[in-house]
């Protein structure tokens, strides 16, 4: 089956002025990024908050992906701030049917995030419920952390299983590692780092988009 390879520019600040400047560097080369979202709890770093996103209702499509614990009380907020589709952690909370329901009645497309170490059986029982699966393959709070290859194996295994899904990769994606991970099954990989800390993100974003396509 052949997929579409995306390059999704993630944003990670705690500062409204810099996301509104990635929010503006982004529409010059993309019609969509993720937003990450940490609430000092589930990851020790903090971001921006959704009462600040609200305020802003960023101008571009975009995900939030929740790195929260009990995400599913702050869901409206992201509908609020004009979310399209929100990410939580599978390790975050215990009602994960609840939390889908949630997302489905505020007409919000869902997502699971797992962590490198959770097992991608879990994932068994709820993914014909959902939009997409991002798996981690750093551990997160961080822009910059290490790659965790082993993930990679996760991701061949749910792609086996579910050849339809839009399959992620979360942290660490660069150019030297695209092939692997585009070859594991993922068709979305989540950027940070190599787009907004280099010296021209447009410029990178495309290499990259041109990269993974090849």
């Amino acid at each position: 089956m052949n997929r579409t390879i995306k390059i999704v520019p993630a944003i990670l600040t705690d500062d409204t002025d810099a996301l509104i400047s990635m929010v503006n560097q982004a529409k010059s080369f993309t019609d969509w990024v993720q937003i990450d979202i940490m609430d000092g709890q589930f990851v020790p770093s903090l971001s921006i908050t959704p009462e600040e996103l609200a305020n802003i209702k960023p101008d571009i499509s975009w995900e939030a992906h929740l790195m929260v614990n009990e995400p599913g009380k702050v869901l409206h907020l992201f509908k609020n701030a004009g979310a399209k589709r929100i990410l939580f952690h599978y390790e975050a909370t215990e009602d994960h049917t609840g939390v889908i329901n949630t997302a489905r009645a505020l007409q919000l497309e869902v997502g699971i995030a797992v962590n490198p170490q959770t097992p991608v059986d879990v994932l068994d029982t709820l993914a014909g419920s959902i939009d997409s699966v991002l798996f981690m393959t750093v551990n997160p709070g961080y822009y910059g952390a290490k790659f965790i290859p082993e993930v990679l194996d996760k991701v061949r295994k749910f792609r086996a299983r579910w050849n339809k899904m839009e399959i992620g990769i979360d942290g660490g994606a660069k150019e030297e590692n695209l092939k692997l991970i585009i070859e594991s099954g993922a068709n979305s990989i989540c950027v940070g780092s190599a787009i907004f800390l280099s010296s021209n993100p447009s410029e990178s974003y495309c290499h990259l988009t041109e990269v993974a396509r090849s």
